[in-house]
């Protein structure tokens, strides 16, 4: 009877220490971070703090984050370092463009965003066309005057003031001589514009991504990761090549994956990065998920990419819920003039809902946008690209200094601030809170990250609890407000 009484003792003692250490960590929340913008401009971004209080048990929160309920890891938010954008930020005199870029991606000082998508070669956002080996053979690999004089400078200004940057790379076209009309026409196809990889140049092709990735190391550029080809199903970009999902898995299995491996690269491979919908074409459906079901392909493969210029964000549950190892990254959303991209009052709130709530909420580990910074005009831009496309900044070239920020500024700089790199997603319970959207994560420092969304037309108050303690606040009429709580 001692030793059964002695054990329930010692039980006892265990389940009462670690409930006292549960209750010492829900009170450990004190404080709150606030951060508001409104579709109206009267805040923007605008900083303001608070304390929280204990919740008693017979409160009825209106949002409840539970961190014990826990999804996807996230890496970071952020957006495309075009050329343009590089070649805009250069015009800047240095003091305000270290401003900008402080602001930017400062985790200390600034919003913290902590990932950017550049282009392998050029982009339809780039001051020329070209590829890194435009004279045929890999041995003629080199660097352009763009990466040199723009893009290059740009990072590494960027990289001085956050050095834990995460930096994605994507192709529009392969070099001109590696290209052919289609896999059954196998005649050079000598444009930016369409055509397809010839399958006699993969090994070449794959060396053309080692050399990349060597070539930005050797100028104190980490690439983190790489998808195959932007908008692989696509023909009709200013630099373009169509790659279906049978070319893509045998060029991974059969070059670059080995390729990779040889050069001792680690960095990650993505597929895919374009449209959930998959443009529509029928053969093409499932593009990520049929060359995951490869083995020899899928093992050298960190997950899938996706755009949203058709198609719906549930097609990222369905890729992640077919192979749940594999990630999913947004690479690629623009505003312009199809979309009243200038409109913040619109465009807030709608694009903070699909671009945070939806891509994050169905299981994606990175949010970027495209260019971070266009001209007035969208520019510099080029025939056959996007003419009416805005950058989440918006740049007056009368100066290089007048600056105006667009929703998707106000989207990643509202993720970035209290959502940090390797956060984990956790739950959310709304119970008397339908009109007000949330997301929660849980930083590596144990802090919670907080995103509310308002599309109503009048400012709604509530309270959310977390563990132990709560805040009450007033989320205004068709805004988003970021929460830091620690």
């Amino acid at each position: 009877m001692t030793r059964i009484f002695s054990s329930f003792l010692i039980v006892g003692l265990f389940w009462a220490a670690a409930l006292s250490c549960t209750a010492q960590r829900q009170t450990e929340y004190k404080t709150v971070k606030i951060l508001t913008t409104t579709g109206d401009r009267s805040q923007e971004l605008v900083e303001s703090t608070a304390g929280l209080l204990p919740a008693a048990s017979y409160d009825r929160a209106s949002i409840v984050i539970s961190p014990s309920q826990r999804y996807q890891t996230v890496y970071g938010f952020g957006a495309a370092l075009t050329g343009s954008t590089c070649y805009n930020l250069m015009q800047m005199t240095p003091e305000n463009r270290r401003a900008f870029l402080t602001q930017t991606f400062s985790p200390s000082q600034g919003l913290g965003s902590s990932y950017v998508r550049i282009s392998i070669g050029c982009s339809d956002f780039s001051l020329s066309e070209y590829t890194l080996c435009d004279k045929e053979g890999i041995e003629n690999f080199a660097l352009t005057d763009e990466e040199k004089n723009y893009i290059i400078p740009i990072l590494k200004e960027v990289l001085t003031i956050n050095p834990q940057l995460k930096i994605i790379g994507s192709p529009w076209t392969a070099p001109r001589w590696m290209k052919v009309n289609s896999l059954s026409d196998l005649t050079t196809h000598n444009q930016w514009t369409s055509g397809q990889l010839n399958p006699k140049f993969y090994s070449d092709y794959a060396e053309y991504f080692a050399k990349w990735i060597e070539a930005m190391r050797d100028n104190g550029i980490a690439i983190t990761a790489l998808t195959i080809q932007n908008e692989p199903l696509n023909r009709g970009n200013s630099a373009s090549m169509y790659m279906g999902w049978e070319e893509q898995r045998d060029f991974i299995k059969q070059a670059l994956g080995k390729t990779l491996q040889q050069h001792n690269l680690a960095t990650k491979v993505y597929l895919f990065d374009h449209n959930y919908n998959y443009d529509g074409i029928e053969s093409q459906k499932n593009y990520p998920t049929r060359i995951l079901e490869d083995a020899e392909a899928a093992k050298y493969v960190a997950g899938s990419a996706f755009h949203n210029y058709g198609g719906s964000a549930d097609e990222i549950t369905r890729v992640k819920n077919a192979f749940p190892d594999k990630e999913v990254i947004f690479t690629e959303t623009s505003i312009g003039t199809w979309n009243d991209g200038r409109n913040l009052s619109r465009r807030l709130t709608e694009d903070m809902e699909e671009l945070g709530l939806r891509t994050l909420q169905n299981g994606c580990s990175a949010v970027l946008v495209w260019n971070l910074m266009l001209d007035e005009k969208g520019a510099p831009n080029r025939e056959g690209g996007c003419k009416t496309c805005f950058g989440a900044v918006d740049i007056a070239s009368n100066g290089y200094t007048q600056i105006t920020r667009n929703s998707h500024y106000f989207v990643i700089g509202h993720l970035s601030a209290v959502i940090k790199p390797e956060a984990v997603r956790i739950g959310v319970k709304y119970q008397n809170m339908p009109t007000v959207q949330c997301l929660a994560f849980e930083n590596p420092d144990k802090s919670i990250g907080v995103v509310l969304i308002n599309k109503e037309k009048e400012s709604h108050t509530l309270t959310l609890q977390v563990g132990n303690s709560k805040t009450t606040q007033t989320i205004p009429a068709n805004a988003v407000v970021s929460l830091l709580i620690r």
